[in-house]
């Protein structure tokens, strides 16, 4: 089983169970949140200052071909925490899968993933999608064999993070039970992160440069 996604599962489950509206209600006055440190190709000798501290590693793949061999090098060089692919490819041709034997989970766009490319059970699967999918959409997210979800916030990528990104993750939180990730600037603030949490997100990728 994938190390990552037991972790995401047992954060998840540490909070209270919901009480009234909402997901649920803060059990703890510190956030148990999860790190994930997202980052392009790099040379292995830097690799363990960029991920220190994460709970995890996610090696951006735009281009299919040799991606195993590179995370197992980075896993090789920093074997403390878990690493995963984020699959970023543009155009799927033919029938070509991308290679996840050294693949402790994957993340993919729902958009654009072709729903055959995953024949590895013990890989973690956490399915990305946009905040703003129709609410019917977002209910069947918890029927899909995946293990978590991105949320994709519009400009996701602004700091501060805005009032309206985080009405939009309420209502996301709101309508999906499995356990939630976004992604984050790197200058996020304590406060921020806080609110994310009381939101239900479990936990945040942070572009590791």
């Amino acid at each position: 089983m994938s190390k990552f996604i037991d972790k995401l599962k047992r954060v998840s489950q540490t909070a209270a169970q919901p009480m009234g509206f909402g997901r649920r209600q803060v059990a703890s006055p510190t956030p148990k949140m999860l790190l994930v440190a997202s980052l392009a190709k790099v040379d292995v000798s830097k690799l363990a200052d960029l991920v220190a501290g994460a709970d995890a590693g996610l090696l951006d793949i735009s281009e299919l071909g040799g991606e195993s061999k590179l995370l197992q090098g980075y896993a090789d060089a920093v074997s403390d925490i878990p690493w995963g692919g984020w699959l970023k490819i543009s155009e799927w041709r033919g029938d070509k899968k991308p290679e996840l034997r050294s693949c402790d989970f994957v993340v993919f766009p729902a958009a654009q993933t072709p729903i055959g490319i995953f024949d590895n059970p013990e890989v973690g699967k956490i399915v990305e999608v946009r905040s703003s999918l129709d609410e019917g959409v977002l209910r069947t997210i918890d029927e899909l064999p995946v293990d978590g979800v991105l949320i994709m916030v519009d400009n996701e990528n602004s700091s501060p993070i805005t009032w309206q990104q985080l009405m939009l993750l309420q209502r996301f939180t709101d309508l999906v039970a499995k356990p939630l990730l976004i992604p984050v600037p790197a200058k996020v603030t304590a406060g921020e992160l806080r609110m994310l949490w009381e939101s239900g997100v479990d936990g945040v990728i942070v572009e590791a440069v």
